[in-house]
Formats: structure tokens, C-alpha cells, sequence
């Protein structure tokens, strides 16, 4: 949450995601979009994890940009990578970490939106297409304990600030509150990725998970893949 007495224009926001070279397509839109965000007060940080120093090299000519080991387990990769991330927030002494995956391209204005609701976690709206190939938001609500399902497009379309249990780090401004007590994590004998672990781990700390319905993102998907299934 914001400091005693400091307003949401006054925060110091670091706007970033971890990259590796499969997302070299969507590279130059992903550029012109965090180039040109409207808020005044944010900086700008990739952390690469390819397996060679290529796509790294790439990127500097246009971001600020880390490069990360290479781990052969994609989760470990990510994770690794995102908490990077994370300690360059605290270290840095940023007020929030507006976590956008290169493939996602927000409104121009997403960070002065998310923020004003001045909460600890909240989401904008992202798509992806589910087994039944159907296209589906990135936002879950709980069905049983250990269970979750996507928000139906029906449930979003109306611009709105609600409660969620979990959504995906695409697009999601979380504040430094919420860093200093969860850094990112998997579980091997899980199939789940970060995203999902980060959300259980923040309702267990208390913070609550918020979503703006108003706040959507073109997913510049390429094909059907999934991050499970790249090995290298």
C-alpha cells in the first residue's frame, strides 16, 4: 500500500516481466508499449533467461535488461528469473512492481488505473484460449479447497473492481508490501506455475486479489503452446 501521506502519481513503479528468446515475435510491440506508458514515475526492467546471450543482446539495443542463468526446467527458469525481479524492487526502494509479460499489451494508461484503487494487488484482464479452445481470462475464482476455474467472459465484460482468489502475472501491479513478505515459488510435484503459487501465498498473508474488468489487454499469442511444454 502507498506511504503516510503520498499520493498514487507520487509512487515509483518498476514495470517488468522475465523474457527469454520465444518471445522474440512480440519484442518491438512490447517495446512501443512500455515506452510509452502515460504515468510519469516508472522504470523499465527485463531479465533475459535464454539459453545464449543473443535475444539479451537484442533487447539492450531498446530496454534495460538483466540476463539471467539458464535452467533447464522452463518453471525454474521463470521463477528464478521473476524474483530477480522482485529483490531489484526492494533494493531499488520502488513502491509497486507492475508485473507485464511481453506478450501483453496493456492501455497506454494501466498503471495510473490500477494504482489509484491504492490496493496491494490488482490485476488487468488478459486472454487465453482453454482445452476446449475456448477464450478465457487469466482470472480464477475458487470452485473447491485445492480447486479454481476461469472467469467466464460474461463475468468480466462489464467494467468493474472485483474479488478474485488468483490471476496470472501478465498483467497485475503488486505493491512493495506484498514483495517483502512472498518472494516467487513452484512446486515440482505440482503441475501449477508461479502465478498460481504467488496468489495462494498472498491470500495466505492476508492480501487481498483484485481485479479491474475495465482494464483489458491484447495477448499477443502465438500458436498454441504452453510453457510446460518448452524444455529448452
Amino acid at each position: 500500500m502507498e506511504e503516510p501521506g503520498k499520493s498514487p502519481g507520487k509512487m515509483k513503479v518498476l514495470v517488468g516481466c522475465p523474457t527469454s528468446n520465444h518471445k522474440f515475435y512480440c519484442l518491438n510491440k512490447y517495446v512501443n508499449a512500455v515506452k510509452n506508458l502515460s504515468y510519469k514515475d516508472y522504470d523499465i526492467l527485463l531479465v533475459d533467461n535464454s539459453k545464449t546471450e543473443h535475444y539479451y543482446n537484442t533487447i539492450k539495443k531498446y530496454l534495460n535488461v538483466k540476463k539471467d542463468k539458464y535452467f533447464e526446467s522452463a518453471r525454474e527458469r521463470i521463477v528464478h528469473s521473476r524474483n530477480i525481479l522482485r529483490n531489484y524492487v526492494l533494493d531499488k526502494k520502488y513502491d509497486y512492481f507492475l508485473s507485464l509479460e511481453q506478450d501483453v499489451i496493456p492501455p497506454q494508461n494501466v498503471i495510473e488505473r490500477l494504482i489509484n484503487y491504492k490496493k496491494d494487488i490488482v490485476s488487468g484482464v488478459y486472454f487465453v484460449y482453454n482445452d476446449e479452445n475456448v477464450l478465457v481470462p487469466l482470472i480464477y475464482k475458487k470452485v473447491k479447497k485445492d480447486e479454481v476455474r476461469n472467469l467466464t467472459f460474461e463475468e468480466i465484460k462489464e467494467p468493474n473492481l472485483i474479488t478474485v482468489d488468483a490471476c496470472g502475472l501478465g498483467c497485475v501491479l503488486i505493491s512493495r508490501k506484498v514483495l517483502e513478505k512472498i518472494s516467487f515459488r513452484y512446486d515440482p510435484s505440482k503441475e501449477a506455475f508461479d502465478d498460481m503459487w504467488f496468489s495462494l501465498d498472498a491470500v495466505k498473508n492476508g492480501f487481498k486479489i483484485y481485479c479491474d474488468t475495465s482494464v483489458k489487454c491484447k495477448h499477443l499469442i502465438k500458436g498454441r503452446w504452453s510453457w510446460a511444454d518448452i524444455k529448452k
